[in-house]
């Protein structure tokens, strides 16, 4: 699940706070405006502390944006470590039921849908397709369906991370005549796909970057060794001049940890995501359950166009 598309969704995400409880306004005017600058940035707030979340693509985009925050609208910033932002998706076919049937106080609740998961192509986004029949559901439930499934992709099933790259097919359904309303068929549509997710092996998935560095050829050995050290995997090398330019894909999470020496400089490209490997998985970003039992990625601070140790 790879390719060399731009990304079309943010891959870190940063917690920001104004130092001034002043600049409160004026920071969410300027988020604002950022937000219609920038159509691949999210904005949300942090229920537990009240802080904004930024989603951005880059630690240069981010950069870029502190610097508007500061010279624009002079906003003094706290700001986190960035974090990656992990995917979920689904490996295989699935189909489950979703029954929600509740009596309220006299009043029924009754919404019961079956629906078909299946994988979809990286770029198309996730999708709901309705083959159910005119006569099987009144079509004001079908679209309470669909959020349903959407809510639930939100909170993904393994580790809390948004799945994406499905398509849901709703392929049958019953109503009450009097019991059904909108919200008993989003719960429906909710459980369905939480339970066809689960069947469908899911996997958590993680941003890789390509990168191409030049070498001074003395050094190779060891840049070569802490690309090893990334889990990176080295695609290709060109000798020239006294210099080697290596090409190689390395997870963003490990692109993260901090350099403070080195003689290889790098540009970098989003290339797609993959799976996280297998293994432990040490996470202190409350990710919630372990998912893939993943070696790394591990956290760490510096900046994605640091120059790599030797």
């Amino acid at each position: 699940m790879s390719d060399s598309d731009p990304p079309t969704r943010p891959l870190l995400s940063v917690s920001i706070q104004p130092v001034a409880d002043d600049d409160q306004k004026k920071l969410a005017h300027a988020l604002s405006r950022l937000a219609d600058e920038n159509p691949i940035m999210t904005v949300s707030t942090d229920s537990t502390d009240g802080r904004v979340i930024l989603g951005v693509t880059s630690e240069s985009q981010l950069e870029s944006m502190c610097d508007q925050f500061s010279r624009e609208y002079e906003i003094e910033l706290l700001i986190d470590e960035p974090r990656v932002i992990y995917v979920e998706t689904i490996q295989r076919a699935s189909e489950a039921e979703g029954k929600y049937i509740r009596q309220v106080g006299g009043h029924g609740n009754y919404g019961h849908v079956k629906l078909r998961l299946e994988p979809s192509d990286s770029g198309c986004g996730n999708q709901f397709i309705n083959e159910t029949k005119d006569s099987q559901i009144p079509a004001e439930f079908i679209e309470h369906v669909n959020l349903g499934i959407l809510e639930a992709a939100k909170l993904g099933i393994l580790a809390g991370y948004e799945m994406v790259n499905f398509r849901a097919i709703l392929y049958d359904s019953s109503f009450h005549p009097e019991d059904s309303n909108k919200m008993a068929f989003k719960f429906a549509g909710s459980i369905a796909f939480k339970e066809a997710a689960r069947k469908a092996f899911p996997i958590v998935m993680e941003p890789v970057m390509s990168i191409e560095a030049e070498v001074p050829e003395k050094y190779l050995n060891r840049v070569v060794g802490e690309m090893n050290d990334r889990r990176g995997r080295i695609e290709g090398m060109e000798h020239r001049n006294g210099s080697v330019t290596v090409q190689a894909t390395i997870p963003l999470a490990e692109l993260l940890r901090s350099s403070k020496h080195g003689a290889a400089s790098y540009q970098m490209r989003f290339a797609g995501y993959e799976p996280v490997p297998h293994g432990g998985w040490n996470r202190d970003d409350g990710a919630g359950v372990t998912a893939n039992k993943p070696d790394g990625p591990r956290t760490g601070r510096g900046s994605a166009s640091a120059e790599l140790d030797t």
